[in-house]
């Protein structure tokens, strides 16, 4: 039709590459084929139209969300002799007229990030990766900590639930690996940040909550209450983040790892890796960012505790040992959300790790058998109806030997000798090596013997020679002095 504007017929023809008859019907009638063909009748009749606009418009109308293979359902159960092939000619049908009848939908709007403004924080959980700590599986979290501009990311394994503990450690850390605070921090409604009972979102501030972001000069806001894509910039990343961790457990090889710290150390890494690829704009968004406070704030809570006369403190549902001469005592404990840092006034006595009751709101024990080992050795029978005896065995192999123990012998034997055990490791610091040993020893039907375990891990301290050492006269040192002096001289 271009060449039909300089050229006669047969000539845009013939330069067209048609032929001269073509050249004509396309001058008579320029329309492309599509547009000549008459739409395709049916060609058999419609099994839905007696009961679409009658019974399957109506359902539509009453129940919008209704899905579509429970209208398909319901009348097929009406009409038995329909087909159950028309099952998606009714799902393109109510599809159809939902797009022209249907109710509106929310709009997702999507916003223009700017460098240092907002930072975005959520848990998810990752019990499903299968991960194990020396064999035991670690039923975790992760907090996520994301600057959406640039994409800078932080993680930190959470032992507990959404806790504020959890959510103040886990977002200095994010701060502090940053260099420098948003101007926002938005969580969803998270129970460590919000009272999500109350009626005004004023009002859902929690006070800890609240002095954490103005600590560091941020402004607390969280998207709408059951609004996940709100916090799309966050949520989206928790399924990349999980997948990289998942990748990169397959590649290790095994999901197990020999203590907590070398698998936060493992996650810190890939989350790095993460980080480095978008290493520029990372630097960029950083001189954005507000200069962080002095130092942190407080990301623990902390809790007066008494010693009982148990060898311990009860302490949200958990009971923990301490060493015995602390009975009596007032101890401020501060609660961390993976361990518990033990004080007397100012002084930092110990350590314990933190535990958590059952699920179905059991207490359990943080035992140390070391606490309590002394005591035990007084009292060996006191093994045998304790409420805590089996967390007091510090390995499988120490449980495995007193089952094997009570089966044999006398309850008062049993008993003693699973105490000596213990002792023994205690008192050789031979803990790993000695369950090892007992493994060995019940592998082959025998029963541990404590008098052959304890010649076999080194000779006992009551036994060792004193040795004396006579001291040194101070007038051999005058002598050694004048010599220097006259050599001196020479």
């Amino acid at each position: 039709m271009k060449l039909r504007q300089t050229h006669p017929i047969e000539v845009a023809a013939a330069k067209a590459d048609v032929s001269r008859a073509t050249g004509y019907r396309i001058a008579q009638d320029p329309r492309l084929p599509s547009q000549k063909s008459q739409p395709r009748e049916r060609r058999r009749p419609d099994p839905l139209e007696a009961i679409f606009d009658t019974e399957v418009v109506p359902l539509l109308k009453e129940a919008p969300g209704l899905r579509p293979v429970a209208i398909f359902e319901e009348i097929l159960r009406r009409h038995p002799e329909l087909s159950p092939g028309v099952r998606r000619t009714l799902e393109r049908r109510i599809r159809s007229w939902r797009a022209r009848h249907g109710a509106e939908q929310d709009v997702i709007f999507r916003q223009v990030h700017e460098p240092g403004r907002m930072g975005l924080s959520d848990f998810t959980d990752l019990s499903a990766l299968g991960v194990t700590v020396d064999g035991r599986p670690l039923a975790h979290m992760l907090f996520h900590f994301r600057l959406p501009w640039s994409g800078f990311e932080h993680a930190h394994v959470i032992l507990g639930g959404e806790s504020h503990i959890a959510l103040a450690e886990g977002l200095q850390n994010a701060l502090w690996s940053a260099g420098g605070a948003p101007y926002q921090h938005r969580t969803d409604s998270l129970s460590a940040a919000f009272r999500n009972l109350d009626a005004a979102t004023e009002a859902d501030l929690t006070k800890r909550y609240e002095a954490l972001c103005a600590h560091y000069r941020m402004a607390p806001t969280r998207n709408n209450r059951g609004v996940a894509h709100e916090n799309g910039s966050i949520e989206s990343a928790h399924g990349h983040l999980k997948a990289a961790i998942r990748d990169a457990l397959l590649m290790r090889g095994t999901p197990d790892f020999p203590d907590l710290t070398g698998y936060r150390a493992f996650v810190d890494e890939i989350v790095g890796r993460r980080n480095a690829a978008r290493a520029k704009r990372i630097a960029a968004e950083r001189a954005c960012l507000q200069p962080l406070p002095a130092n942190r704030t407080t990301d623990f809570e902390e809790v007066i505790v008494t010693v009982s006369s148990t060898g311990g403190f009860t302490l949200r549902k958990v009971f923990y040992t301490v060493p015995s001469r602390l009975i009596g005592h007032r101890l401020r404990v501060r609660l961390h959300d993976d361990r518990l840092e033990v004080f007397m006034g100012g002084t930092h006595l110990l350590t314990l790790p933190r535990g958590r009751p059952h699920s179905d709101e059991r207490h359990d024990q943080v035992v140390n058998y070391r606490h309590v080992i002394h005591a035990l050795r007084k009292k060996p029978m006191a093994l045998l109806n304790l409420v805590y005896r089996d967390k007091l065995f510090p390995r499988p192999a120490y449980r495995r030997a007193f089952e094997a123990l009570s089966a044999q012998l006398p309850e008062k034997m049993a008993c003693k000798i699973t105490v000596d055990l213990l002792a023994l490791a205690h008192d050789r610091g031979c803990e790993r090596d000695l369950a090892e040993e007992v493994d060995r020893v019940l592998d082959t039907g025998s029963r541990p013997d404590p008098v052959a375990l304890r010649r076999l891990f080194g000779p006992d301290p009551a036994d060792l020679p004193s040795i004396s050492v006579l001291p040194v006269s101070l007038d051999s040192y005058d002598a050694l002095v004048a010599n220097a002096c006259v050599g001196e001289v020479a």
